[in-house]
């Protein structure tokens, strides 16, 4: 978790010391009630998963199911108001803020919420809805209704959400660099 702690002092400026992220930051706190609850799911102690995440929504206002699937380094900044189902897959170093929904749109058996890859930003209010892909270093806007797939680098806002930039290779975007290897999407397996 540490790692978890390093990313958001170096995404939010507000962000002074470890001791300040792990006791007053909310996101990151419903993340610790999240991972805890998911290490007691996946081990069928059902209704202690439910429990804790029951807790941990009560106690930062962020609603993480159990059973959903995160990534490393999740950045949830200032978390109230955010809801993952729990179909929801999330992968790394993501980014969303306050509000953000990752919700279903039919009561159906099986995947049906979306599935966010790695280094994709969700801005606050957002409302992904479904078994829908956002795909890597895709953005989504404020206030944006995702209800279907977003490609690889891809930006859409609006309700419903239409595409409002893309990323092609050829065009240097450093949102789309990744931190880790300091290389662009199109460049990373090459």
């Amino acid at each position: 978790m540490f790692k978890t702690v390093d990313r958001i002092i170096k995404e939010d400026p507000a962000a002074r010391t470890r001791w300040q992220v792990v006791l007053t930051y909310s996101g990151y706190q419903a993340l610790v009630g999240y991972r805890l609850s998911h290490w007691l799911w996946i081990r069928q102690h059902l209704l202690l998963a439910e429990l804790v995440s029951h807790w941990t929504r009560h106690h930062t206002g962020v609603d993480i199911h159990p059973a959903a699937t995160i990534g490393e380094r999740l950045f949830i900044d200032h978390g109230m108001g955010v809801v993952i189902g729990a179909t929801a897959v999330i992968g790394d170093d993501v980014t969303m803020l306050h509000g953000v929904t990752l919700g279903s749109r039919h009561d159906q058996p099986g995947k049906r919420h979306p599935t966010v890859g790695s280094h994709v930003l969700l801005g606050a209010n957002a409302l992904l809805l479904g078994d829908i892909k956002i795909h890597d270093f895709a953005k989504v806007g404020a206030g944006a209704v995702v209800l279907h797939d977003v490609g690889t680098g891809s930006t859409v806002a609006g309700n419903p959400a239409k595409v409002v930039r893309t990323w092609h290779p050829n065009e240097p975007v450093t949102h789309l660099e990744d931190t880790q290897t300091n290389t662009k999407v199109g460049h990373q397996h090459d």
